[in-house]
């Protein structure tokens, strides 16, 4: 009851919530992604699982604290430069979304086409689940490092997550539809997580720290440009389609 008298507890747990949707914003963009190769039915399911997965993975994060900050411990250098848990972890996410990113890039411009196949037909529902799994342990991490630092209280950031994670459950259906319905927002989708993917490998080898803003910014400022072009586009095709049906009538 303390907690819940004190205005600062609120404010810690207000900003924490927002970090925490923002940081999920890549979370939510692999998702949508990978549950486009589902069957539409499964689809609704894939992102709801996918995301509890997120919230159980912080929550149990949370819980280990302890363990936490020993992962950024030194296990071994390599040329004098440390190398800790949460290094191989950031560098093994990294390059995870990477290599996945670059397939799904590949899939969509020329995998269908050489296999004579749609690409929904190729996932099979636990093995989407499986990579979603894998990547939330790495954007958790993250997101897990930076809520330790802000707030003392568990219980708060418990319930910071709970809450944002709600958020991107409401959020990931339209973001998903729109993704899917616009094949260039997908595109700059994976170009985004790729550049995230080069991030994370870069922060564990402990080359360079790549502000996430920066990445986001340039993300942003891309999809208004897109968003424009489309806008554009549409007004262009209109006249077109209103011509051709008074032809057709």
């Amino acid at each position: 009851m303390e907690l819940l008298a004190d205005p600062q507890v609120w404010l810690a747990f207000a900003t924490l919530t927002a970090l925490e949707i923002v940081l999920g914003i890549d979370n939510i963009i692999f998702i949508s992604i990978l549950v486009a190769r589902l069957p539409k039915h499964q689809q609704a399911r894939g992102r709801t699982i996918g995301l509890a997965l997120a919230m159980i993975t912080r929550i149990l994060l949370l819980l280990s604290i302890t363990w936490i900050m020993g992962l950024q411990a030194d296990l071994f250098t390599v040329f004098d430069v440390g190398v800790s848990g949460r290094d191989l972890i950031l560098i093994g996410g990294g390059l995870f979304l990477l290599a996945k990113s670059t397939m799904e890039i590949h899939d969509s411009l020329e995998g269908a086409e050489e296999d004579g196949r749609s690409a929904t037909g190729r996932a099979t529902f636990l093995s989407v689940i499986t990579q979603i799994a894998i990547i939330d342990i790495v954007f958790s991490l993250d997101s897990v490092i930076t809520a330790v630092g802000m707030v003392d209280q568990v219980s708060v950031m418990i319930a910071a997550v709970i809450v944002a994670v709600l958020v991107m459950m409401f959020l990931a259906g339209p973001i998903s539809e729109f993704v899917d319905r616009h094949p260039t927002i997908k595109m700059l989708a994976l170009s985004f997580l790729i550049l995230v993917g080069l991030a994370l490998v870069v922060e564990g080898l402990d080359v360079a720290h790549i502000p996430k803003g920066y990445i986001y910014f340039a993300m942003a400022f891309s999809v208004v440009v897109e968003m424009l072009n489309i806008r554009i586009r549409k007004r262009q095709a209109d006249p077109v389609r209103l011509r051709k049906k008074l032809d057709d009538d």
